[in-house]
């Protein structure tokens, strides 16, 4: 008998994570610290970048990466301890697409297709975002996404999203 919060298996999760409030390097460490506390063990994470906000243009830039992650918890469980991290470091969903201290996404679990409510995976609009494109490009280039049957290569290679994306080396 397992616990249903729990798979029986080691999970593979792509998340991307970013912020455009106060110490935004600062936020992006503490969120790997909570995310290695709670849901497992980030094995690889890409670089840090800065990419201009994107929907809501009149805001600072954000810092965004992208984190792989080994993980028991299930896709939801995994969102709900997401949502709670968010929570504890300010996160205020206030305003769409608006400033915020730190957004968690799921962009990949497994080469699952989950379509319920409050979870969509693989992330709904990963493929229009450079932004989560090429920092997950960094990690796994040949990951397929299992909607469009492409990898993320060839989705950034195909993206209009008109938003530079600029690597940090000094972080």
């Amino acid at each position: 008998m397992t616990d249903v919060n729990y798979t029986l298996n080691m999970n593979q999760a792509y998340l991307l994570i970013g912020g455009n409030m106060g110490n935004r390097a600062r936020n992006l460490e503490r969120a790997r610290v909570f995310l290695c506390d709670e849901a497992g063990n980030i094995f690889s994470q890409s670089s840090i970048y800065e990419t201009a906000a994107w929907g809501k243009t009149d805001q600072p830039s954000f810092l965004n990466q992208a984190l792989a992650l080994e993980t028991q918890l299930s896709a939801r469980v995994l969102l709900k301890t997401i949502l709670g991290i968010e929570s504890r470091m300010g996160r205020f969903r206030q305003e769409k697409n608006g400033p915020r201290v730190i957004d968690i996404d799921i962009a990949f679990y497994n080469d699952d297709i989950i379509a319920e409510t409050g979870l969509y995976v693989p992330h709904p609009e990963i493929q229009n975002r450079r932004f989560a494109l090429v920092p997950l490009a960094e990690l796994d280039p040949q990951k397929i996404h299992p909607v469009l049957k492409k990898s993320v290569q060839q989705l950034l290679t195909e993206c209009k999203d008109p938003l530079p994306v600029k690597r940090l080396e000094n972080l």
